[in-house]
């Protein structure tokens, strides 16, 4: 019992830097992404990855910012259209955090987003003719270049590890189309990270 006392004391030591610290922070995971404001645009599956660099203001208290390449867009079945597939939008997001620590090691964040489109892609089916044809197009000409959302959500370290999930709230209509029409497209993404805690 002794010895395992002492590893659980191990781990909240290392669970949480110090006030005044800095710290980096490599995460890489997953996204669960969307576009609001059509009926057609379905959740899909896409991957994370970057780094954040951290500075402990206080025990409770720690602003975050970081670099991360996201993988965002939707499925999407348009009967309208007889269209059927998947829009994929990656962006170079910069996330600057707010959080704040209510017990050992378990934080609340938020904060805000901006973030740059790199490429956009749509694969999938389309009826032509009362036939199917396979189609792949790539190409960001429809696409707002320039993305902002609010991230908000949680985080838990332990021995320097940290499992962080947020939902980033798109407040940028992405679609010039669309803002043409008077109507808003906008990215709606959940992201669930593994991180290591780098103490500078």
């Amino acid at each position: 019992m002794m010895v395992l006392a002492a590893m659980m004391a191990t781990v909240s030591v290392n669970a949480q830097t110090e006030a005044g610290q800095f710290y980096l922070k490599p995460m890489v995971g997953g996204t669960l992404a969307k576009l609001t404001g059509t009926d057609a645009a379905k959740f899909k599956l896409g991957l994370v990855g970057g780094a954040e660099v951290g500075y402990q203001i206080a025990d409770p208290f720690a602003i975050t910012a970081g670099v991360l390449a996201s993988m965002q867009g939707a499925k999407y079945k348009d009967d309208k259209y007889s269209r059927d597939g998947k829009a994929t939008l990656t962006y170079l997001n910069i996330p600057i955090l707010a959080n704040l620590y209510v017990v050992k090691g378990l934080a609340i964040k938020a904060g805000v987003q901006p973030g740059f489109l790199l490429s956009a892609k749509s694969k999938g089916e389309e009826l032509v003719d009362g036939q199917w044809y396979k189609f792949d197009e790539s190409g960001t000409e429809d696409m707002e270049k320039f993305d902002f959302s609010i991230p908000i959500g949680l985080s838990y370290e332990f021995s320097n590890f940290i499992i962080d999930a947020r939902y980033n709230i798109g407040l940028t209509n992405v679609s010039k189309t669309a803002k043409a029409l008077d109507t808003s497209i906008k990215n709606s993404v959940f992201m669930l990270t593994v991180g290591y805690k780098i103490h500078l």
